[in-house]
């Protein structure tokens, strides 16, 4: 910054001095914490896992350290404690503390004397899922505080948003009264723009992602109308027929030139909504070439949007999952009254090819493109269970707030917020449902049956 290149001479002593102490607070040891709230926070700002001295003969340092070091790799804002079930950490304040103290959107997980539970930020999970998570790795292990917690993790950190704590950051968020005072605040601007530059990555890396996927929609929509044998100028074509056609060749422009001027993910929901546009344009031209009635406007295909406006609904569910209702194009549908599977979109992840709802959040602007126009809770509903719908089951999907401003507008994982955050999120705790003898975990009551 050229505030920094100018300074003055006489400044140049002081800002050394807070260089240096910075640097020794980055590579000093931590200290053994003494245990309580301000502890744990300290802890958990610096990306590490929190255990209180209390607890130390259950879950060991070494533990902690390995605990540390996955979390670390996952780069992933995922906070872990273990405290024991005393003051200060009140079974029913102590998530709500812990977010004020630590100040960071992010999914925390707490082990609280022999119950175990997470809360999570919209930005960072979709609401319930930190809490679903949490249940299930608490049912698995039987009291065994080292397989929960990196069970909890493993399932955490590929439906986490945002990226994890930089360790250097954190702590400068430790001493930035220091630095405030030596640096006169330039330290805090350089601080959030290695945050949002980090985001800035993020999101160029999941645009060329989609990119890839987005293209091979917009070539395929274009071999259709290649393939169309239809004239315009033909004399049995009239102007309804006109009309359809140069809609599907306009709903193709305009996803080749939107796309072309993408510069975030969200920028790719309006292309696949030009190519759900452009391909219902096409199923009305064939019905009207067929003297047939005009198709209703249908959801794309649920298997493959590609496939063109669905036919029918009918009942499906994936290996060991929970039937549901999806729209289908005419060709799944008689597939699968064939006892034959479905012909489901894949896309390449690090993982190998998966279905797209399994690819990760990336994929909800595709997706809401596609199936966001036919009612709000369509989508959610779809994908219930699935990693892409644990993104957008929440109510910030609903209100499209992503969608319309953008990553840059919203918090997210990783972001620093201090106080300022949705406390609902973490109201209540162990004491009230919150934890392993309530509702919410217990007897399954947030799956209804529905989870695959």
């Amino acid at each position: 910054m050229r505030t920094l290149a100018r300074r003055s001479r006489g400044a140049g002593p002081l800002a050394l001095v807070a260089a240096l102490l910075g640097l020794l607070l980055l590579l000093a040891p931590a200290a053994s914490a003494a245990g309580g709230l301000d502890d744990a926070a300290s802890t958990l700002k610096q990306g590490r896992v929190y255990v209180d001295p209390a607890m130390a003969s259950r879950f060991s340092q070494s533990q902690a350290d390995a605990l540390t070091e996955k979390i670390k790799k996952a780069d992933k804002p995922i906070f872990v404690a273990v405290v024991p079930a005393s003051a200060p950490y009140g079974e029913r304040t102590v998530f709500n503390d812990l977010r004020t103290k630590v100040g960071i959107d992010g999914a925390y997980a707490v082990w609280r004397g022999d119950q175990f539970a997470a809360k999570a930020d919209l930005g960072a999970m979709a609401k319930g899922s930190a809490e679903r998570i949490a249940g299930a790795a608490f049912r698995s292990h039987n009291g065994d505080i080292d397989a929960t917690l990196n069970e909890f993790v493993d399932s955490a950190a590929p439906q986490a948003k945002g990226t994890g704590v930089n360790h250097s950051t954190s702590i400068a968020w430790v001493v930035i009264p220091v630095v405030l005072i030596a640096l006169a605040g330039a330290g805090v601007f350089l601080l959030f723009r290695r945050a949002k530059a980090r985001k800035e990555e993020q999101a160029r890396a999941e645009l060329e992602q989609l990119r890839r996927v987005v293209d091979e929609d917009i070539t395929a929509f274009g071999e259709e109308l290649d393939r169309l044998d239809f004239n315009p100028a033909a004399t049995d074509a009239d102007d309804t027929q006109r009309t359809d056609y140069t809609h599907a060749l306009d709903s193709y422009e305009k996803a080749k030139r939107l796309m072309d001027e993408a510069k975030r993910p969200d920028d790719v929901k309006p292309v696949t909504e030009a190519l759900e546009d452009g391909r219902f344009a096409l199923a009305t031209l064939a019905a009207r070439r067929e003297k047939r009635p005009v198709p209703e406007r249908r959801p794309p295909c649920f298997f493959d949007p590609r496939h063109g406006p669905s036919v029918k609904d009918v009942d499906w569910a994936p290996a060991d999952g929970a039937a549901r209702t999806v729209p289908v194009c005419r060709s799944d549908a008689d597939r699968l009254a064939a006892g034959l599977d479905p012909a489901i979109r894949t896309v390449e992840t690090e993982h190998g090819p998966q279905p797209y709802w399994n690819a990760g959040p990336a994929y909800a602007p595709w997706a809401g493109g596609y199936f966001g126009g036919f009612g709000g809770g369509l989508l959610p509903g779809l994908l219930v269970g699935t990693m892409l719908g644990s993104m957008i089951s929440s109510p910030a999907y609903a209100a499209a707030p992503m969608m319309d401003q953008g990553y840059q507008d919203q918090h997210e994982g990783g972001d620093f917020t201090g106080a300022d955050f949705n406390s609902s999120d973490f109201s209540g705790g162990f004491g009230d449902g919150g934890g392993f003898g309530g509702g919410d975990f217990g007897g399954g009551g947030d799956f209804g049956g529905g989870d695959w």
